[in-house]
């Protein structure tokens, strides 16, 4: 418990077991884990992530369950937690920065909701987006966010950016008024922008893009989640080159 007060300003939470493998896998730096039933956090590493479930016993401390609940009130019914290194800023900017990419930079400009965040993180971690940037006051790197991620924060490279400090590349904008995606063919290099669902995008990205790009939509249908316009634009620039083996 001490060593868990003493970390916990400035490390990212990992809370649950699945948050936790995934930070594993993706070579997280985790300082400590905290569960109160040790064996069954084992069994499931064995059930569902053998590859790290050395690592999962090895930081994983057993504590009461009361002082578990005293730490985290709304303890991940998977029953473990976990504090973690956040990746260096450097390291971050340098892999969002870094010419030619292979794979499109996803913008979340001015973003709201903390667990469609989260999602989002997810989707571009599986797709191979190269990372993740925010604009605006949200923090990419709050624990809700990380929650909603499910830990995969160390699979691609999230930062928070103004917009006049966006990577270089061509910038497409989703927009409503936007040319038809499917018209287009995404380049590698592409910064994929997305707005709040209730505002879209803002009159600043909006100057700074190069093209304004539309989903298919029926009529009379307002919006969709951002997790889902992202997964869709990422799909659309995933299947001009996607390979068999799992990637492109």
């Amino acid at each position: 418990m001490a060593r868990w007060t003493a970390l916990r300003d400035g490390a990212v939470l990992l809370d649950g077991f699945h948050a936790l493998k995934h930070a594993l896998r993706f070579d997280a730096h985790v300082a400590t884990a905290l569960t109160s039933d040790l064996q069954a956090v084992r069994a499931l590493a064995d059930e569902l992530a053998p590859d790290v479930a050395d690592a999962v016993a090895e930081a994983a401390t057993e504590v009461p369950a009361a002082v578990l609940r005293e730490l985290l009130p709304r303890l991940h019914p998977t029953g473990i937690a976990a504090l973690a290194a956040r990746p260096a800023r450097a390291d971050n900017l340098a892999a969002l920065t870094r010419t030619p990419r292979t794979a499109p930079v996803v913008v979340l400009d001015n973003p709201r909701n903390l667990g469609n965040a989260g999602a989002v993180i997810r989707l571009a971690a599986g797709f191979g987006a190269t990372g993740v940037v925010t604009t605006g006051t949200l923090d990419p790197w709050h624990p809700n966010v990380v929650r909603g991620a499910a830990g995969l924060h160390y699979a691609t490279a999230v930062e928070h950016l103004p917009v006049d400090a966006l990577p270089a590349g061509p910038l497409y904008a989703l927009d409503p008024e936007g040319e038809d995606i499917r018209t287009l063919e995404l380049p590698d290099d592409a910064l994929l922008a997305f707005g709040s669902e209730r505002s879209g995008i803002t009159d600043e990205l909006r100057a700074r893009a190069d093209a304004l790009v539309s989903l298919p939509m029926r009529p009379q249908v307002s919006s969709y989640n951002l997790a889902t316009s992202v997964g869709m634009a990422l799909f659309h620039w995933s299947a001009a080159g996607w390979s068999a083996a799992g990637g492109r």
